[in-house]
């Protein structure tokens, strides 16, 4: 069996996010959509157990998708899990230098761990979550940008219709 982990925060999940969990449980055994539980720069909108619950629900249709969080290094997290890959979306050329860089600290770190790279659908590759969040601040429909569910929480947090 083979797993791939794909990490993340995840804060909120996009259309962009669930698209390569889809795409990837083509191709592997199990993914495992796991949420980093330690921000180092940023503050979340939403705490862990949010995320993973709209992840839950995002992903419900998905039976080779798994959501966890996790606290140490990728690697080492993917390592109790038996993943014998991480998994990374590249949405442009702009993610390139910052992953390749990743990828090179993980290979360093782990050989016997493989990172693989799916590029993103067209339709996701000018978004991020945190576009998700600064539009969703600035009162801005995402509905085309999350699922449906993840709209409503973005716009209880809010305090209006985003």
């Amino acid at each position: 069996m083979t797993i791939a982990v794909y990490p993340g925060s995840f804060d909120p999940v996009t259309n962009g996010h669930l698209d390569i969990a889809t795409r990837a449980s083509r191709i592997f055994d199990k993914v495992i959509m796991a949420v980093f539980d330690r921000p180092i720069s940023k503050q979340p909108l939403f705490d862990v157990s949010k995320r993973l619950a709209l992840l839950r629900e995002a992903t419900q249709d998905l039976p080779y998708v798994h959501v966890d969080s996790y606290t140490i290094l990728t690697v080492e997290y993917a390592r109790q899990m038996g993943a014998r890959v991480i998994l990374r979306g590249m949405r442009s050329q702009s993610d390139f230098e910052p992953e390749f860089r990743m990828a090179q600290i993980n290979r360093t770190i782990a050989p016997d761990i493989e990172i693989v790279m799916l590029m993103s659908d067209h339709a996701y590759t000018s978004f991020s979550s945190s576009t998700v969040r600064e539009l969703a601040s600035l009162g801005a429909d995402i509905s085309w940008l999350v699922p449906p569910h993840v709209t409503a929480a973005v716009e209880n947090i809010y305090g209006h219709s985003v």
